[in-house]
């Protein structure tokens, strides 16, 4: 695995957007352009920021700006993950262990935009 892929930061965030995908196929069809939509977007947004800041990694600011957009993302997708909970979409114990990886995926994207230089394409 090269590039992108080979980020834990990414594999974790695709793998969340996949599960998030498989749990939100469930949620009633009235919610089908609302939060069905509004959680798949928001937790695919985060592996997509990751993948373009790691092409502009050699730019330090823009991947730190990228990883703080995906940090969005993850803020984002928590609340909906939330409301999942309290309109009784998910059980507590999916809206727990997702939590718990989004902010295990949170501090991993922090470490990385405090030490952006460590990812800089070899030879710069």
């Amino acid at each position: 695995m090269e590039g992108h892929k080979s980020l834990r930061a990414y594999c974790l965030a695709y793998d969340l957007a996949m599960e998030v995908f498989r749990i939100s196929r469930s949620f009633p069809n009235e919610e089908k352009y609302s939060l069905t939509d509004q959680i798949r977007r928001s937790s695919r947004s985060i592996a997509a920021n990751i993948a373009e800041g790691y092409r502009k990694r050699q730019y330090t600011k823009m991947f730190a700006s990228k990883l703080a957009d995906a940090d969005g993302e993850v803020a984002e997708t928590q609340v909906w993950l939330d409301i999942a909970r309290d309109c009784d979409y998910i059980p507590k114990s999916t809206h727990e262990s997702m939590t718990q990886q989004y902010q295990m995926l949170g501090a991993m994207l922090g470490k990385m935009m405090r030490e952006p230089e460590k990812f800089l394409p070899r030879g710069l």
